[in-house]
């Protein structure tokens, strides 16, 4: 058995033709408008704007939204989800899918617990391609400690007046809308709302930020929110209740996030595993050296684990039972596999992995983001610790 992307998935009970078809309808999008173009895009760091139509109206936008939205739910489960992130993972520039699909933490709060106004003003667009929507949480001061974010929100009359700033905001720069976290109360999570905030009010203003280590294509920015008036009915869910709204967003961040870095240890497995057949040392294939059988050895063990891993969070996901403290581990898991592939990928490769325009570099250098972002190895270890009741 050879191990290259696709050989190297363990099987998959819960998979169906339909599941297939799905994936084999993705890839040729993918193969046909990102995989040719996603490393000059990085170096670029930008992706062009008519990628976003595109992606909706083959479905990718508007996965597991409602019909009347534009969106396609019906039939739709976690394993479409997963599909359509491990087939994103393949192009091995993470930024693509990172903006690309951003809507994906950015549309559920307004999905999930806006009014129906909000909904229909905002999810067509979304949907389409034709308008972009983001997520803001962190902020310059804290990160995963959402519970005591700064950015406020004070009601005066029909408006919130907003004041404050949030920072490593993915897609913040062309979107038309960020589900922003404020304050509107005391301290701690009860005092937490979500708002839908326009992007081209009055007081809002976007710095992007550059130099970053990895996800170069993806338009990453602090937005500053100076008297920004947003009108009350841009509340998502309840006022003082945003907390669950941002809570409910997680599971579904993580997975994604979980299933990129398994893909992206698989793309670093087949790329050494390529070079090692291929490449010539000491007379033999270094395939033949048993150091090197045994770094891939381990890149497949550490990869099946995840891999059975993920189809057990997602077995739960999909029986609408999910365990927060299974899919936080998860999160570890993939990340430090993702990690460790990279690494002995890049030994096997040797100088050529060092070198840009190179699938394992880029991954390298994106191994952090993926540590770090939708909650850092640390925090996810202490979530899970809490959720065993320790």
């Amino acid at each position: 058995m050879s191990l290259d992307f696709d050989s190297a998935r363990i099987s998959n009970p819960y998979l169906t033709s339909e599941h297939e078809e799905w994936r084999s309808q993705i890839r040729r999008f993918i193969d046909r408008e990102i995989m040719p173009f996603a490393a000059e895009w990085d170096e670029a760091g930008k992706i062009p704007d008519e990628l976003w139509p595109k992606a909706g109206e083959v479905g990718i936008l508007g996965l597991g939204y409602a019909e009347e939205y534009g969106g396609i739910k019906e039939g739709i489960d976690v394993w479409y989800h997963n599909i359509l992130n491990e087939e994103l993972a393949r192009s091995s520039v993470g930024g693509v899918g990172a903006t690309l699909c951003i809507h994906g933490i950015g549309l559920p709060p307004v999905a999930n617990f806006a009014s129906d106004e909000v909904k229909q003003m905002v999810m067509p667009g979304v949907l389409s391609g034709t308008k972009r929507i983001s997520l803001g949480i962190t902020e310059p001061g804290g990160g995963s400690d959402v519970a005591n974010l700064q950015t406020t929100a004070r009601r005066e009359g029909d408006y919130y007046i907003v004041n404050g700033s949030k920072t490593f905001i993915t897609g913040a720069m062309n979107a038309n809308w960020t589900s922003t976290a404020v304050r509107t109360g005391g301290e701690g999570p009860g005092g937490v709302s979500m708002l839908l905030i326009p992007m081209d009010a009055e007081g809002v203003s976007r710095t992007q930020l550059h130099r970053k280590q990895g996800w170069w294509c993806s338009d990453t920015a602090t937005i500053y929110f100076d008297n920004v008036k947003v009108p009350v009915g841009n509340l998502i869910g309840k006022e003082n209740q945003g907390f669950q709204v941002i809570m409910n967003n997680f599971n579904a961040e993580r997975m994604a996030l979980c299933v990129g870095m398994e893909a992206s240890a698989r793309v670093c497995l087949e790329d050494a595993v390529s070079w090692a057949k291929d490449r010539k040392t000491f007379g033999k294939r270094l395939a033949d050296h048993q150091v090197i059988r045994h770094k891939i050895a381990e890149m497949k063990q550490r990869i099946n684990a995840c891999q059975a891993y993920i189809n057990h969070c997602s077995r739960e996901i999909a029986e609408g039972k999910p365990n927060p403290g299974d899919i936080a581990m998860l999160k570890v898991q993939c990340s430090q596999t993702m990690e460790f592939c990279a690494r002995e990928a890049s030994q096997i490769l040797g100088g050529a992995s060092y070198l840009r325009d190179n699938r394992i570099e880029r991954i390298y250098r994106e191994v952090r983001v993926n540590a770090i972002g939708g909650g850092s190895e640390e925090i996810m270890r202490d979530l899970a610790s809490r959720q065993y009741g320790l």
